[in-house]
């Protein structure tokens, strides 16, 4: 699994100003975003789910090798029996954070691997509210990136669990281009709607100030 700018824009844009104690990664992938969390909280504990098997051997791969190895587990299921698994046991989470599929069957690959990281039959965007309404504390936050042409269907989905949109930055490579990515931060409360944009470049490589202000503690060289 490639380290995507999608994955790095969730990881450094999801707030934790709630001060989440126990914090879960959806598809966690090589585990990019529930290391930046672990960089970025105080969390005692953060769990990761993966289905595909090389995805989940390299997220514990790297885990393993962090400085937060202690505080980081990986559970390798699908989110569906993940979820059940969790509330035989009444566990539940502060925050929640995915960076989910979003292709339709349309262009799937022949790449099972790459299907089940990108594609929206994996887990359907439903099936993952759900899930995430079953553990996420009445207090807690779902934060996911999603591209901006699905981001009016994921609102509506989420409502119907009583999920609220609360927090949103549209994300455009330049500042001439089309919105490309949608962060969204739901809550069980509702609250007036924080609107934000970020560009993340000025021209080519050269990136704006506002994006190095987000990311730059994630990178040797910005």
């Amino acid at each position: 699994m490639k380290v995507g700018t999608d994955g790095v824009l969730l990881g450094a844009w999801c707030s934790l100003e709630t001060s989440p104690n126990k914090i879960l990664d959806i598809g966690s992938g090589t585990g990019l975003i529930a290391l930046m969390l672990a960089q970025r909280s105080n969390a005692m504990r953060i769990d990761a789910v993966e289905i595909d098997e090389n995805a989940y051997e390299q997220t514990v791969e790297n885990f393993e090798k962090s400085d937060w190895a202690d505080r980081l587990f990986c559970y390798h299921s699908s989110f569906q029996n993940f979820t059940q698994e969790m509330k035989e046991e009444d566990e539940k989470y502060d925050l929640i954070v995915s960076n989910p599929p979003f292709y339709t069957d349309t262009f799937q690959t022949n790449d099972s691997a790459r299907n089940r990281a990108r594609f929206s039959s994996a887990l359907p965007f439903k099936t993952l509210l759900s899930g995430v309404a079953d553990i996420l504390f009445s207090s807690g936050r779902l934060v996911v990136i999603i591209p901006c042409k699905e981001e009016e269907k994921f609102i509506s989905l989420a409502l119907e669990f009583k999920l609220f949109l609360v927090r949103i930055c549209k994300v455009k490579g330049t500042s001439t281009s089309d919105e490309k990515r949608s962060l969204l931060e739901f809550s069980f409360k509702e609250k007036k709607v924080k609107t934000q944009e970020l560009v993340i470049e000025t021209s080519r490589h050269q990136y704006s100030k506002e994006y190095i202000e987000l990311v730059k503690d994630f990178y040797i060289k910005m």
